[in-house]
């Protein structure tokens, strides 16, 4: 079998991982790298490293606004791709380093749709005039891509809907994976204790961004019983003002409750297995949630999940089966209650968490395998490769 020279491009790579497109990219590599028929290249942002090819920001650029570092870190890889029989990128971060590449070397350009800028305008708050910016980079990059990987159905039909341009035949659903033998129940009491998390507990894990709904649930949490705790694993604020909202939320349940404990940062794979292991519940209040692999994470530890039924999370978590799902609404007030009341209903049926819990892990083991994404990307690339 011939061997396809792919050029895999991203924004985040070890040991800067913040979010679930990173994490995406890091498993799907080492998927098609255990395969014979790819020659897989890695190129990132950042510095040089051992696993991947890195490209710092332009010094004249340092001090420019977000998107336009990008783009100027984009071109330098797009001129390094003239080597390679297709190039697939990540994110609008990495978009415009493959369109450009597709343009002046005439390879495809094929690019994975974890999100889309339109469907995040308080993104605005963190980009700027930047947001514009972005919004018009992934859009030049999704209509002249060969094709687009959506991550769920959801996210297929937002493809369709927000870019009525592009070809429905180009799109192809492909959805993301979990190494379940990486993410599996993982009981250390040791982790606990570091973080002096004691009794029964729900657990939320995600950046600080207005797109993961964590405003809603510490508002929500305020209704619930003191007698359940609640870990939240989260940093990285896209911007000053929801950072503040989170912490005066968060200081404001701790002002009458001794078991709610902040962990501002990305716990490191064993503390998160352990964490998300001892959780009764995972809870996932995304506004907007392309996949939600961090549901696929928490089902691979054998916890139940409960989630808003947004974009392609009824996908994933099976209502009823692997956990439950609350309709988002834009009455916020109402979405909040209807947390407050399922995390109430649910944290005291500890028995039927554990039977949710179980029937996620059998779901990720045998509907989300890395082996099966890798071969379906493969089958993408021969498609459309030169």
């Amino acid at each position: 079998m011939e061997t396809i020279r792919v050029a895999l491009v991203t924004k985040e790579w070890p040991p800067h991982l913040y979010g679930g497109a990173g994490v995406h990219v890091v498993q799907l590599a080492a998927a098609l790298r255990a395969r014979s028929d790819i020659s897989l290249s890695v190129h990132c942002f950042g510095n040089a490293r051992a696993d991947a090819i890195g490209y710092p920001v332009p010094e004249e650029f340092a001090d420019s606004n977000p998107v336009l570092q990008a783009i100027a870190t984009d071109l330098a890889i797009a001129d390094a791709l003239s080597n390679v029989d297709l190039v697939h990128t990540h994110t609008w971060y990495a978009n415009m380093a493959g369109h450009i590449a597709s343009l002046i070397h005439g390879i495809p350009h094929i690019m994975s749709a974890h999100s889309l800028e339109p469907l995040r305008p308080w993104k605005a708050e963190q980009l700027g005039g930047g947001y514009q910016l972005s919004s018009w980079v992934e859009k030049s990059a999704i209509e002249n891509a060969a094709a687009i990987i959506a991550v769920s159905d959801g996210m297929r039909t937002d493809v369709l809907t927000t870019y009525p341009n592009v070809d429905p035949a180009k799109v192809q659903t492909i959805r993301n994976g979990v190494d379940t033998t990486k993410f599996a129940p993982n009981h250390n009491p040791s982790v606990l204790a570091k973080y002096k998390i004691t009794g029964r507990y729900a657990l939320f894990v995600g950046r600080i961004t207005r797109q993961k709904g964590l405003a809603h649930l510490l508002r929500a949490w305020q209704e619930v019983p003191a007698q359940y705790g609640l870990v939240v694993a989260a940093g990285s604020p896209d911007e000053p003002a929801i950072g503040q909202e989170i912490a005066e939320l968060i200081a404001q349940l701790q002002k009458t409750r001794t078991n709610v404990w902040w962990i501002e940062k990305m716990l490191p794979h064993d503390e998160l297995t352990a964490v998300l292991t001892d959780a009764d519940l995972f809870i996932c209040p995304s506004i907007y949630e392309p996949l939600g692999i961090v549901n696929l994470e928490a089902m691979g530890c054998a916890t139940a999940v409960l989630a808003s039924a947004v974009g392609g999370i009824p996908e994933v978590v099976i209502n009823g089966v692997t956990g439950e799902l609350v309709n988002y609404s834009t009455n916020h007030q109402q979405f909040e209650s209807d947390l407050t009341d399922a995390i109430v209903r649910l944290m005291a049926k500890p028995d039927l968490l554990k039977e949710y819990g179980a029937a996620g892990r059998v779901r990720a083991q045998s509907e989300f395998g890395w082996e099966a994404v890798a071969t379906a990307t493969m089958a993408l690339y021969a498609s459309v490769a030169r």
